[in-house]
């Protein structure tokens, strides 16, 4: 590991970009909440649970989760992101419902569907775990049951230095030759429920990349709870 690297940011190799979380952002969803880190922001949308259909798709012992996650267009460097799901989309739906299933009771609402929308209005890298983040705040001001929230935010090797939370100048610096690792994580248990690795790192430098964004995964937790105490405390406040 390189400590002499210096980020463009200025940021601490265990620093993350800045906050900010909020809960109840879309009054017409069952849920919902805005979560940015740095230039990149995610919205998150709760529907359900509710009556899946077509009927043969039910389970009568446990409810679904699905995900649906899309980038608008002209979110990201400026290029024009086609409408419509994509591979890659698919992929992150897929990834962001395994990672958030861990910590839901879905057994309690049989027959159903919980269907989380998550749309990004501008990225800057880490979209996915924004996502992430975004959607198990909405999952908890749905008022669904969960364990724990879900953090997520990716760790890398750049330069020999492995750092949180690339920004996009990080991830294409080494000529798009560094290491990306978006990383989802249970707080009070430390289940990882999601582990995916973009770019070649050896397996010593992956388990000391796993216990350097340990830390940071809890700070965003902390995060994601204030965002949920804040509105409900002020919900109270105003019904005083």
């Amino acid at each position: 590991m390189s400590e002499e690297f210096e980020r463009p940011s200025k940021r601490k190799l265990d620093e993350t970009r800045p906050i900010e979380a909020e809960a109840g952002v879309i009054k017409k969803a069952d849920g919902s909440a805005r979560f940015k880190i740095g230039d990149t922001e995610a919205y998150a949308a709760v529907y359900g649970p509710r009556e899946l259909h077509p009927r043969f798709l039910q389970d009568p012992k446990t409810g679904i989760l699905r995900c649906n996650y899309s980038m608008l267009p002209f979110s990201g460097d400026g290029s024009r992101v086609r409408p419509g799901p994509s591979r890659r989309s698919k992929e992150i739906s897929l990834v962001s419902e395994k990672a958030l299933i861990p910590v839901m009771n879905l057994e309690d609402y049989p027959n159903t569907v919980v269907d989380v929308f998550i749309e990004l209005p501008q990225t800057d890298a880490g979209s996915r775990c924004a996502g992430i983040c975004a959607a198990s705040i909405a999952l908890a001001d749905a008022g669904l049951m969960m364990k724990d929230m879900v953090a997520a935010v990716s760790v890398g090797q750049v330069r020999g230095a492995m750092i949180i939370d690339l920004d996009g100048e990080e991830e294409h610096m080494d000529e798009n030759e560094g290491t990306d690792i978006p990383v989802a994580l249970i707080p009070s248990t430390e289940q990882i429920t999601l582990l995916q690795g973009d770019g070649i790192v050896h397996r010593n430098n992956l388990i000391k990349a796993i216990e350097m964004v340990k830390p940071a995964l809890k700070k965003i937790a902390e995060e994601q709870r204030k965002a949920l105490h804040k509105k409900y405390n002020t919900q109270i406040g105003d019904q005083k």
